[in-house]
Parts: C-alpha cells; sequence; structure tokens
C-alpha cells in the first residue's frame, strides 16, 4: 500500500490552487441510482453515487475530473448500463457534497478508504461480477494508486485524459517545479504504473489543450501491462472525448471489460 507522506510536497496551497476545483452540488440522482456517504474521517464523509445495471455486471468504479461532481454522470451512466456495466462514482474532499478540503494526501488516503467501502457494498448486496478501476484526469491519481495497491482484487485499470507526470503537468501550468524537491520527474503515475501488470487501457483527446497527448504515450510505456491498449479519439479535446469519440470509445471500454471478467 502506497505511503501517503510522498504526496504531501504537493500540498502546498500554490500547488492545490492549481489542482483542485472544488464544486458543490447536492441535487439527487435519479431513482435508478444510490447515494452513499463514506466516512473518511471524523465529521468528513466522501459522496458517492451507483449506478447500477444488474448485480451480476461488472462495476467500475470511476474518480473523475476536476472541477466535475458525480450529478455529471447522471446522464453518462447510462450509456455504461446500457453496455452491461455497473458505474460507481466518487466524488472528493469539498467537491458535491462532501465534507472537508481537497489536498493530495487525503484524496489518495481517501481513495483507498472508498474502494474498501465499495467492495463491502458490492458483498452486502450480492455482486457476483468483476471490479474495474478508472479515473480521468484528476482522477487517474486515484485510480492508478488503487491498481497499484490492489492488484489481486481489480481487474483492469482505465485511464482517461490521465497523465504521468504531475510535475510536467504543473510545469505546463506554469507553476516553478523547481521549487519542489521530487526528483522522479514520473511521479506519481508514471512511478506507479511501471508495477501494475493488469490489463490497462487508456484514452486520450489527439487535441487535448490541458493535458498534452505525451502524458497519455508516456503512460503507456511505462504501463507494465502485457495487455495494454493506447486510444487517441481524433479531433477530442479535455473534456469531449466520450461525446466526439463515442463509438470507439465504448469499443474500447466494453471489450477491456467483456474479456477480462469470469
Amino acid at each position: 500500500m502506497s505511503h501517503y507522506n510522498e504526496y504531501v510536497i504537493l500540498d502546498r496551497p500554490e500547488i492545490l490552487q492549481f489542482a483542485f476545483y472544488p464544486r458543490k452540488d447536492t441535487s439527487r440522482g435519479p431513482s435508478s441510482s444510490v447515494d452513499y456517504s463514506i466516512p473518511v474521517e471524523d465529521g468528513v464523509s466522501i459522496c458517492c453515487r451507483f449506478y447500477v445495471h444488474s448485480h451480476s455486471s461488472p462495476s467500475i468504479l470511476l474518480f473523475h475530473g476536476n472541477g466535475e461532481v458525480i450529478s455529471d454522470y447522471d446522464g453518462i451512466a447510462p450509456i455504461y448500463n446500457q453496455q452491461g456495466i455497473n458505474l460507481f462514482v466518487a466524488d472528493y474532499r469539498g467537491y458535491g457534497s462532501s465534507g472537508g478540503i481537497p489536498t493530495f494526501t487525503n484524496m489518495v488516503s481517501d481513495s483507498h478508504i472508498v474502494f474498501e467501502a465499495f467492495l463491502d457494498i458490492l458483498r452486502n448486496k450480492h455482486h457476483t461480477s468483476d471490479v474495474f478501476m478508472m479515473g480521468r484526469s484528476l482522477g487517474s491519481i486515484s485510480a492508478i494508486e488503487l491498481a497499484y495497491s490492489y492488484q489481486e482484487q481489480v481487474k483492469a485499470l482505465i485511464i482517461e485524459s490521465g497523465f504521468s507526470s504531475i510535475l510536467r503537468l504543473l510545469r505546463y501550468l506554469g507553476f516553478p517545479i523547481e521549487l519542489l524537491d521530487i526528483n522522479d520527474m514520473s511521479f506519481p503515475n508514471g512511478a506507479k504504473i511501471r508495477s501494475v501488470t493488469m490489463p490497462t487501457l487508456i484514452l486520450h483527446g489527439e487535441n487535448d489543450s490541458l493535458i498534452p497527448i505525451t502524458e497519455a504515450r508516456d503512460l503507456f510505456e511505462s504501463a507494465a501491462s502485457k495487455s495494454k491498449h493506447l486510444l487517441i479519439i481524433p479531433r477530442a479535446n479535455h473534456s469531449d472525448i466520450m461525446l466526439v469519440g463515442m463509438e470507439k470509445y465504448l469499443k474500447a471500454i466494453r471489450q477491456l471489460v467483456m474479456e477480462t471478467s469470469e
């Protein structure tokens, strides 16, 4: 399991301003979904939403992108359900109805608690199929962290619009990374994915103006999996990748999930 203190160096106010854009939202999900409030420390809970297709369907645990909240997936989840997939979406501290203030350290430590709670929900509700991990953009940190830490319990990893090096990303966004005492330019995702051997799918927009396509290529090259695939969606930017490349996007996810499910 990861040592959370390795992320403390990123919890500087000037970096957190770059990294997190919390958005509050208290709207209820559709009647077909179920909301869960998962305690992560005294007085602080993370809100999650479960969109179920069936108890025998494979389930994806998704950590969403920055500026997003779980309700943004109310219209997206039915598309996953149509593919025969359950979707469980997790917020971060300060996002949606979740309490607290987001930092890198608590985002990563909370992801472990959310994962364990998710497994408990599946057991208690008698779900019988496999668990898949997915992270979009900022959520790639949590997804790769959990894939790295729980390789016997996660069937495959999906990264959408993710990055390999947060240092390169910060520099790209204008932060002077020479102020940080981090020598490994692949920290954290590129370094961890070198030990992730499960099937891995990396999705990225050809014209992503926020996270350069070189980050996706570096993640792909670093991934230890012998079964890995990099799908570049032509003409797609950072936030419209699913919309622009719907057919290819869904085909790749469906193929990964169905081919690796027992």
